[in-house]
């Protein structure tokens, strides 16, 4: 039996605890654990360090599982990046891989189909997503609008 890589033999154990995926990139190899420490790095910054709501950042967390998932069935490369951004009124997410080749949506008949609804996903819970040509690459990116924290307006 082989042995899988772990998210560590990209970035060092302490690096990925500590990892702040808004200062700099994280590169984790492409092996399907890693959407597992890509969830836990976008919780821990959406909801602990940028206090984000519970609900934004759970389909948060869900979208970046499926654009990682997609890179790492897809993009036949050792490893892949992931960036969170945050600027007034938005969160942005972007994998990175080593693949040009687009990714598309697949229309979904029956909610039942286990495989193929990442992108539909993406495209519904989403407020904008797209994909970046990059000249080795590209980055599959996904935003979502940010509720103000403001006085609640009147009813």
């Amino acid at each position: 039996m082989a042995a899988t890589a772990h998210p560590s033999d990209v970035i060092g154990e302490e690096e990925l605890t500590d990892a702040d995926p808004s200062a700099a990139e994280l590169c984790l190899p492409s092996r399907p654990e890693s959407a597992a420490w890509a969830r836990r790095v976008t919780r821990r910054q959406l909801q602990g360090r940028w206090l984000l709501p519970a609900e934004l950042t759970e389909d948060a967390v869900l979208l970046v599982s499926e654009l990682v998932g997609n890179a790492v069935r897809h993009a036949g490369a050792h490893s892949f990046g992931l960036r969170l951004r945050r600027r007034r009124g938005w969160v942005r997410a972007e994998v990175r891989d080593p693949s040009r080749a687009l990714p598309c949506r697949l229309p979904v008949r029956e909610m039942d189909v286990v495989s193929g609804r990442g992108l539909f996903l993406v495209d519904t819970l989403a407020d904008r997503w797209g994909v970046d040509l990059l000249p080795c690459g590209k980055t599959t990116w996904f935003e979502m609008r940010v509720p103000s924290r403001g006085p609640a307006s009147p009813a």
